[in-house]
């Protein structure tokens, strides 16, 4: 495992993590841009991200993440564990089985979501609401960044512990 500053220096290095002037998807100005996929295309730094977030794990039944991003989390995260993981789509297939998830899952599991970058938290939120009407306790959620913009609150507001790895005020200090 790497200090978090050798750990937040290799992932601006990939160009996971970028100072400069940047428009957010929600058309929001920023000075930092964080594409953790970038990262996550890297067995190097995904598996520390695994390792850091695996503690975080431990108890659960279930790992999930919500497609795209979070899911090469959770597949890192279920290796490091030997936790078994879901993959969560953002919304049920419209064919087949018409599921919301792939993986298995009982009534009562615990599962524990993991995710790439929290802004607001409504896509997260979402996902985890659908997973407890499927049954899923969920009370736990690791970022590995969180943009500090309201995320935190959302999921405190629905009853889950929100962890993040880094968090917005860290990587503006990488400027």
């Amino acid at each position: 495992m790497v200090n978090d500053d050798e750990f937040m220096a290799a992932l601006k290095a990939c160009g996971a993590v970028q100072i400069g002037a940047f428009t957010l998807a929600s058309g929001k100005a920023s000075d930092y841009y964080v594409d953790i996929k970038r990262a996550l295309t890297r067995p190097e730094l995904l598996g520390e991200i695994a390792r850091r977030m695996a503690p975080h794990a431990l108890g659960s039944d279930r790992i999930a993440g919500v497609e795209l991003g979070a899911v090469p989390i959770a597949a890192a995260v279920s290796l490091a564990t030997g936790i078994p993981f879901l993959i969560v789509r953002k919304e049920a297939k419209g064919h087949g089985t018409k599921r919301g998830f792939e993986g298995e899952m009982r009534t009562g599991d615990r599962v524990v979501f993991v995710e790439d970058v929290v802004t607001t938290g409504g896509t997260l939120r979402a996902a985890i609401e659908r997973m407890r009407a499927e049954g899923a306790v969920v009370e736990r959620a690791v970022a590995v960044v969180d943009r500090e913009e309201g995320g935190r609150q959302a999921l405190l507001a629905a009853n889950v512990e929100f962890l993040a790895l880094l968090h917005a005020n860290e990587l503006r200090a990488l400027g």
